[in-house]
């Protein structure tokens, strides 16, 4: 499971766009979000780069954490 901290993620529709973003790169993704913490937990068979940067461009800075 690849997990980010996603600081600027503060709502149930910044959670939303971020599942979305991720399902655009793998439909089959499993996406866990955690908006008290701040974290999101992805099972998927995308590169954590190509993750990342989807979110950079959604909007949402994230800094990768160890799993």
């Amino acid at each position: 499971m690849q997990r980010y901290k996603v600081p600027d993620m503060t709502c149930s529709h910044c959670a939303q766009t971020i599942e979305k973003t991720i399902k655009a790169l793998d439909a089959a993704a499993q996406v866990s979000i955690d908006l008290e913490t701040k974290e999101v937990g992805i099972t998927t068979i995308a590169e954590p780069g190509m993750v990342a940067a989807a979110l950079r461009e959604a909007g949402y800075p994230n800094e990768p954490l160890a799993a």
